[in-house]
């Protein structure tokens, strides 16, 4: 029985998405541009020359990435005898981590997430207060849109002094909570996130994220990897939900049990991108037949993505695709891996906020010699691609397409 394993390089999109304009994104294309910057010598922050990821390559991703623009690209490589390739399309009115997911997991978003007005403050005021009962704090600081970075030099300090917790969004649905890991408390921040999280679930916000940090004002300080989105509850059973029904194994790697809420999900595990690629190593050579191993390279997005850093992205992209080369290696015959993305974050876009972008649908089943296009398809096509490989049923939307 073969096994399956699905990654997410988190906002790696490749343009083209026909309702971009709608989202103020037309013409973002996360990939393509990168490509265009390193051949220009415009990346050459601790690499140089163009943008080499010869093993994703050789899987699709420049006829992935032509499909999804209708243009060529300037990624070369030659094409691998197993690999399927095309681009993917959403359909939920989002382009954030639990539309794009839950989508790609077979149940497009039925409805619009809530986002906070761009004022300051931004939250309402029985919404701070019931913040601060449950904390116990006269206020929070922050009460706006902000980037998770330089809201740390902002009011850092000022949390160190005061206790009161650090609070802001972004243009996605989400409400992030910011306190120091010692002078706060990890624990506390966590029991902070879980008892306001139903509030903002029913006003249809998505995610409330803790952001633990360490460092001091005179050092600086540092978000640490004990991140922990409180998700809304996808609203129907997904692929994990699927296949676990089935009797299968689904092992989350990464952000997926916190995307998910748990559910549909046997075992998980995290870290930083580095240690996260190490378990998926693991589970290449010890997940049993008949499973699914679901994973999210997180860091492109928060780290290079969101901060607009081409080179950064250029580098976390050859460095997955070293990695993934030598992952792929351990393969039994007839598993499928199936490389694709949640959304864009096109590092030299304006802003520093997701992109609107079809996605590339890259891989192969191993052993199985017949390169082939699988087009343009739904990103809910996956799911029912993954569910068909594994020979379990599933409810959603989606086609297979393989």
């Amino acid at each position: 029985m073969s096994r399956a394993f699905l990654i997410v390089l988190d906002s790696v999109g490749c343009g083209g998405a026909p309702d971009a304009a709608a989202f103020g994104d037309e013409g973002a294309n996360t990939l393509g541009h990168i490509a265009e910057a390193c051949a220009a010598g415009r990346a050459e922050e601790g690499r140089s020359g163009p943008l080499r990821v010869p093993y994703l390559d050789a899987m699709g991703l420049r006829a992935a990435m032509a499909l999804a623009t209708g243009r060529d690209t300037t990624m070369p490589g030659t094409m691998a005898q197993d690999a399927f390739w095309g681009a993917a399309q959403e359909v939920s009115k989002g382009k954030d981590t639990p539309s794009g997911h839950w989508e790609l997991a077979g149940v497009p978003v039925p409805w619009d997430w809530f986002y906070f007005p761009q004022t300051t403050p931004a939250f309402p005021d029985d919404l701070v207060a019931e913040i601060c009962r449950i904390v116990g704090t006269d206020g929070i600081l922050g009460n706006c849109h902000a980037s998770g970075t330089e809201i740390l030099k902002v009011h850092g300090a000022e949390h160190m002094r005061t206790g009161w917790p650090i609070c802001y969004t972004s243009t996605d649905s989400v409400f992030q909570i910011a306190a120091h890991e010692e002078s706060f408390g990890l624990d506390r921040l966590l029991a902070l996130c879980e008892a306001i999280a139903p509030r903002l679930h029913a006003m249809r916000v998505g995610r409330v994220i803790a952001r633990p940090f360490l460092g001091t004002p005179d050092t600086g300080f540092t978000r640490t990897t004990n991140r922990h989105d409180y998700a809304m509850s996808p609203p129907a059973p997904t692929l994990c939900d699927w296949v676990q029904t089935a009797g299968r194994h689904v092992h989350a790697i990464g952000k997926i049990g916190d995307i998910f809420s748990d559910q549909g999900i046997d075992s998980v595990a995290k870290g930083d991108d580095a240690t996260l690629m190490a378990h998926l190593c693991g589970a290449v050579s010890r997940m049993p037949d008949g499973s699914l191993t679901f994973a999210n390279f997180v860091e492109f997005d928060s780290l290079w993505g969101h901060r607009r850093d081409v080179s950064g992205y250029a580098r976390a992209l050859e460095w997955a695709d070293a990695e993934l080369g030598r992952i792929a290696a351990g393969l039994r015959a007839g598993d499928l891996l199936l490389i694709t993305a949640d959304h864009g974050n096109d590092p030299t876009w304006r802003g520093t906020d997701h992109t609107r972008e079809r996605v590339p649908v890259v891989g192969r089943v191993a052993g199985l010699r017949c390169p082939h296009p699988v087009g343009l398809v739904a990103f809910s096509d996956v799911a029912a691609s993954v569910a068909h490989h594994l020979g379990v049923s599933g409810q959603g939307p989606g086609r297979p397409f393989l």
